[in-house]
């Protein structure tokens, strides 16, 4: 168990936490392989360059990621006060969620188990 006074522990606990900016997505309706093509994408890249690929990514989860880069954009300019224009995407991963399970019946009275799986998608921002 830790030393010290509740607040202290907090207190120090609070210190080492990362202060930038970020934007998470849990229970994501999209698997986390199927997210990750996406992410691979953007990862690295500034804002403009990233909200672009997203743009015109055909994939589903493209249209979440985006949603989600901006809402990350908007915590940098207003809880940080970073400039949009020196934002670039540090970190970005898809996290497994829990699974739906479902039952596809078949033939001959069997059935099969169809797995709807979800991810917690974050992405998190940096100033260059």
């Amino acid at each position: 168990m830790a030393k010290g006074h509740r607040s202290q522990i907090k207190r120090e606990r609070n210190a080492n936490r990362d202060t930038r900016p970020s934007a998470k997505l849990s229970y994501a309706r999209v698997s986390v392989q199927k997210a990750c093509f996406v992410l691979d994408a953007i990862r690295g890249k500034d804002v403009q360059t990233a909200l672009g690929i997203l743009e015109y990514n055909p994939r589903y989860a493209s249209s979440l990621i985006k949603k989600l880069l901006e809402s990350a954009i908007a915590n940098a300019e207003n809880n940080n006060g970073m400039n949009k224009d020196n934002l670039y995407v540090a970190e970005c991963y898809a996290n497994k969620g829990p699974t739906m399970k479902r039952i596809r019946p078949r033939a001959q009275g069997r059935a099969y188990r169809i797995e709807k799986r979800m991810s917690h998608i974050t992405v998190v921002l940096d100033e260059r």
